[in-house]
C-alpha cells in the first residue's frame, strides 16, 4: 500500500516540464448535422502519426500535432458517416465538424467499446448505447440496460428475474449508481424483476469494474453511469412502445432557439389486470402491484463555451395484498420511491481547460406495512405495524480537466455529500390501546478531493495516475448504540494507478491498482436483494468497508473484421464488510419493552471478504453478425468472527463460472434476429441436512397433580450444517427475438416479437426440504424440492417513432 501510495505521487507530479518538439494545437467540436447537437465519444484520428483522442461530453476535443503543412485528419462515431480533412497545421487551428447520420444498422449493433481496446489505458471498462440495448431480448420486452450488464464478464446476475449486480465479488450496495450524476439507491421495479431505469431515455452507460478513476469514490466494487439524451434541437420528435407489463412514452424538442427538452413516463398496469381478475371474487385473495417513473431533462446551449442541463427523474413501486385466515382480514403492503435531480454547467476555456459544476438531490423511501384485523363481539382487533427507511442526499461536485498538451492531462476536483437517514418503526393494537413508536434522524457529512495525471512518456507507454482523499464525519451517536459513542471522522487517502504498454500496433498488456472506501450500507435480512434491504451510514463502532483491488490484462484488436479480444485477471481483498448476527431483527425492543430500530448497530456483525478470478471477452463489432461472448472463472469467500463458527464460507453469489453468448444477426435491413445464452453455475445456500419431529411439553391444570404434565408432537424441527454450504443446480436460459422495422420519412415503426427461457428450463428460484406422505400407515418421506419461478415466457410489443 504504501509503495504504491508513493508510486502514485511521483507519477502525478510526472515530468510535466518535459521537452517537446515544435508543435501545434488543433481543436474544436464535432456536431451531428442538421440538429448540431454534440457528439460525445467521437474519435479523432491524427492519420499522418497514427495517433488520436475522443470528444468530451459536449462534443469537444483538442489535440497536440507536430506543425505540417497539410494534416490528414478523420471523424468518425458510430452510427455516422466518417469524415476525413485535410488540415494546415502551421499554428493553433480551431474547427467545427459535422458528421451525417449513417450506417444506422451498424449503430445498432456496435458492442461495448468507446475505442479501440489497444489503445485505451483504462481497464475494466465497458460501454453500451441506447441503441444497443434496444437490439438485446428481454423479459416482456422491457429492455433493461442493469441486464444486459449482467451478460458481461465479471458482473455475475442473482436469482431469477434479479436485476442486482455482483460485481468481481461484491454485493449490490458496492455499485455506485449515478443517473445524470445523482445517485440512485434502489435501481430496481417490481421487486427486481425490472430496472429502475427506461432505456429509451439513456445515450449511455458506461461500466468500471476495475481500474477505477480518481475522480470516483465511495463504493467498492463498481460505478454505472447513465447519462440520458439531450432533447431534439430540430422539431418536436416522439416514441411510443405497447408492451404486454407496461408502456412508455417519450417526447423531444426545442422550447427555444437554444433549450430543448426531453419528458419520458413508463407505467406498468398490472394493478388494472389485477382488479379486472377480481371482478365477483371477493372472498379470493387480492394483490395489486404497479410502478412508474417519470425522467425529464432541460438542456441550454450558452453558446460555444457553456452548456446547462437540468435532470429529473422519479419512480415508485407499490404492493398490496388482502387476504383471509379464517376470519382474520390481513393486508400487507411494501412501497418504495426514488427521486433524484441535477443541475450541471460545462464551461470550456481558452487553452484547453474544461470544468463542470454539479449540484445534486437523492431521496430513496422505503415503507412496509403490516394490519391485522377481526370482527369480535365488542370490537374490531387492530394490529398495525410501520416501517419506514429513507436516505436523502444533496450535495455539489466540481471538477476541472486540463489539457497541458498530447503528453499530459490533468484533472482535479472536489465533492460535497451530505446524507440524512431516518429509519422509522410503529406497532400499534387497538385491543390494549398500546403504541410503541421508534424515530431517528442520522446526518452524516461525505466528501472527496482527487487528482488525476494523464501523461504518454513514448508512443507505448500510457499511464493514468491519480489520489483522492476521501472524507466522512458523524455526530455524536449515542442515539443509535445501546452506549454512547463520540462524533467519528476518517480521513483516508485511495490511490489509483493504470497503465498500459502496447507489445504492437494491436496488441497492449495493461495492469491497474485501486483502493476503494465505501462509508454507507446496505443490510440485507435476504441476501437476495429485495427492496426491504435498508441503508445505512457509517456510524458508532461499524467501521467504512474498504477494497483493494489488482489486475492484469491483455488486449487485442483485429481491426479488418472488427473483433476485439480482451483478457483480465483481478484480485480483490474487502475488509469491514456487515452481515446480520444469525436471528438477528431489525426491529428490537428497548429496555422499557417498546419497539425500537434505533439499536441496529447491535445486530450486526462484520468480517473479510476476498475475489479473485479471470475473465474473457470476444466481441465483434460490426458486419451483419455482430455480439460478444464472455466468459469468467472466479472463486469468491467471506470470513466473520460471529458467522458459521469464524470459518471461511462463499457468499449466495459465488459463482464458478459464468458465461454468456450474445449474438445479432440482420437478415435484412428491416429485419434483425437477435438471441442470448447465459450459463452460471448455482448459487450457494445454506439449506437443512435433516428434518424430525420434536415434542412439546404441555402443561395442564387438573384436579390430580400428577397428570398435569402431558407431552405430545411438536413442530418439525431442522438441522442445518455449516453456512451456504449447499450448492443449487446450474442455471441456463435462451432468449431469442426478432424484429420488424419500417421507415417511412420521419415515421417509423417496430414489432418484436421475443421469447424468455426459450427450452422451458426449470431453474431453481429456491429449494424447501419437506415431508411427502407415502400412503396410509406409513412414515413421511423427507423431500428436497426445488422451485422455479418462469417457464417460457413469449411476449410482443409495439414502437411507433415520429
Amino acid at each position: 500500500m504504501r509503495l504504491v501510495l508513493l508510486l502514485c505521487l511521483f507519477l502525478l507530479k510526472g515530468s510535466i516540464s518535459l521537452g517537446a518538439p515544435k508543435n501545434c494545437t488543433i481543436s474544436g467540436h464535432v456536431y451531428e448535422a442538421g440538429t448540431f447537437k454534440p457528439i460525445s465519444h467521437a474519435n479523432v484520428y491524427i492519420i499522418d502519426n497514427q495517433k488520436g483522442t475522443i470528444t468530451n461530453d459536449q462534443g469537444f476535443f483538442t489535440v497536440t500535432v507536430p506543425v505540417k503543412t497539410n494534416l490528414k485528419v478523420s471523424f468518425s462515431s458510430v452510427g455516422f458517416t466518417t469524415v476525413v480533412e485535410t488540415i494546415v497545421a502551421s499554428e493553433d487551428t480551431k474547427i467545427s465538424i459535422t458528421l451525417l447520420p449513417g450506417q444506422l444498422l451498424n449503430e445498432q449493433k456496435v458492442l461495448a467499446s468507446r475505442v479501440a481496446q489497444a489503445d485505451d489505458v483504462e481497464m475494466g471498462k465497458l460501454s453500451l448505447t441506447s441503441t444497443q440495448l434496444q437490439k438485446v431480448p428481454a423479459l416482456f420486452g422491457e429492455k433493461d440496460p442493469l441486464k444486459v450488464l449482467q451478460l458481461m464478464p465479471g458482473v455475475q446476475k442473482g436469482s431469477e428475474g434479479n436485476a442486482g449486480l455482483y460485481v468481481r465479488g461484491g454485493s449490490p450496495d458496492g455499485n455506485l449508481i449515478l443517473l445524470d450524476e445523482a445517485p440512485i439507491y434502489n435501481p430496481n421495479h417490481l421487486l427486481g424483476f425490472f430496472s429502475a431505469f427506461n432505456g429509451d431515455v439513456l445515450k449511455r452507460v458506461d461500466l468500471t469494474k476495475g481500474g477505477f478513476p480518481a475522480k470516483f469514490g465511495g463504493r467498492l466494487s463498481s460505478v454505472i453511469e447513465l447519462t440520458t439524451k439531450d432533447g431534439s434541437s430540430d422539431k418536436l420528435h416522439g416514441e411510443g412502445s405497447l408492451g404486454l407489463v407496461a408502456s412508455r412514452l417519450t417526447l423531444q424538442g426545442p422550447i427555444a432557439p437554444k433549450v430543448t427538452f426531453l419528458i419520458s413516463g413508463r407505467r406498468t398496469y398490472l394493478d388494472l389486470v389485477s382488479d379486472l381478475a377480481q371482478i365477483n371474487k371477493s372472498d379470493q385473495p387480492v394483490t395489486k402491484s404497479y410502478f412508474y417513473d417519470l425522467n425529464a431533462k432541460l438542456t441550454i446551449d450558452g453558446g460555444a463555451n457553456d452548456k446547462f442541463y437540468v435532470s429529473g427523474y422519479s419512480s415508485k413501486d407499490q404492493f398490496l395484498n388482502d387476504r383471509k385466515t379464517d376470519t382474520t382480514p390481513i393486508r400487507s403492503g411494501l412501497n418504495w420511491s426514488n427521486m433524484a435531480g441535477s443541475a450541471r454547467w460545462n464551461h470550456r476555456y481558452t487553452g484547453g481547460t474544461t470544468t463542470n459544476l454539479s449540484l445534486i438531490f437523492s431521496q430513496y423511501v422505503m415503507g412496509v406495512s403490516d394490519q391485522q384485523s377481526a370482527p369480535t363481539m365488542a370490537q374490531d382487533l387492530l394490529y398495525t405495524l410501520r416501517y419506514q427507511s429513507a436516505i436523502r442526499d444533496l450535495g455539489a461536485k466540481y471538477d476541472i480537466n486540463q489539457y497541458i498538451n498530447e503528453l499530459h492531462q490533468l484533472g482535479f476536483g472536489v465533492q460535497v455529500t451530505h446524507h440524512q437517514f431516518t429509519p422509522k418503526a410503529s406497532i400499534e393494537s387497538t385491543q390494549d390501546a398500546a403504541h410503541q413508536s421508534s424515530s431517528q434522524t442520522i446526518n452524516a457529512l461525505e466528501a472527496g478531493a482527487y487528482i488525476e495525471h494523464y501523461w504518454r512518456p513514448t508512443d507505448r507507454l500510457q499511464i493514468h495516475s491519480g489520489m483522492r482523499l476521501s472524507y466522512y464525519s458523524t455526530p455524536n451517536t449515542s442515539l443509535v448504540t445501546a452506549t454512547s459513542s463520540p462524533s467519528k471522522t476518517y480521513i483516508r487517502p485511495e490511490p489509483r494507478l493504470s497503465a498500459s504498454y502496447k507489445l504492437a500496433p494491436t496488441v497492449a498488456v495493461k495492469g491497474s491498482y485501486a483502493l476503494m472506501n465505501q462509508y454507507v450500507h446496505l443490510l440485507s435480512s435476504t441476501g437476495i436483494g429485495l427492496s426491504t434491504d435498508i441503508w445505512m451510514p457509517t456510524v458508532g463502532h461499524i467501521k467504512p468497508q474498504q477494497s483493494q483491488q489488482i489486475a492484469l490484462g491483455l488486449a487485442k484488436d483485429i481491426p479488418a473484421s472488427g473483433i476485439t479480444l480482451t483478457a483480465e485477471g483481478y484480485y480483490k481483498e474487502m475488509n469491514n464488510l456487515l452481515s446480520y448476527r444469525e436471528g438477528a431483527s431489525l426491529l428490537t425492543t428497548n429496555s422499557q419493552g417498546a419497539v425500537d430500530a434505533s439499536h441496529w448497530t447491535d445486530e450486526v456483525t462484520d468480517g473479510r471478504g476476498w475475489s479473485y478470478g479471470a475473465e474473457l471477452m470476444l466481441q465483434k463489432r460490426s458486419g451483419r453478425l455482430s455480439g460478444w461472448l464472455g466468459y469468467t472463472l472466479s472463486w469468491t469467500q467471506s470470513k466473520f468472527a460471529e458467522l458459521n463458527n469464524g470459518k471461511l464460507f462463499s457468499p449466495r453469489y459465488d459463482r464458478r463460472h459464468d458465461a454468456s453468448v450474445v449474438l445479432i444477426y440482420d437478415l435484412t435491413p428491416s429485419i434483425t434476429l437477435a438471441g442470448t445464452w447465459v450459463y452460471g453455475t448455482g448459487n450457494s445456500l445454506t439449506m437443512p441436512l435433516s428434518r424430525y419431529s420434536g415434542f412439546s411439553n404441555n402443561a395442564q391444570v387438573t384436579a390430580y397433580p400428577s397428570s398435569s404434565v402431558l407431552y405430545g408432537s411438536g413442530p418439525n424441527v431442522k438441522e442445518y450444517g455449516d453456512r451456504n454450504s449447499f450448492r443449487a443446480s446450474p442455471y441456463h436460459r435462451l432468449d431469442i427475438s426478432l424484429q420488424f422495422n419500417k421507415r417511412r420519412g420521419n415515421y417509423g415503426r417496430t414489432w418484436e416479437i421475443s421469447a424468455y427461457n426459450v427450452y422451458n428450463r426449470r431453474n431453481a428460484f429456491m429449494y424447501s426440504l419437506e415431508g411427502k406422505d407415502q400412503g396410509k400407515d406409513k412414515p413421511s418421506k423427507t423431500v428436497l424440492y426445488k422451485y422455479s419461478l418462469f417457464p417460457i415466457v413469449p411476449s410482443i410489443s409495439y414502437i411507433v417513432r415520429f
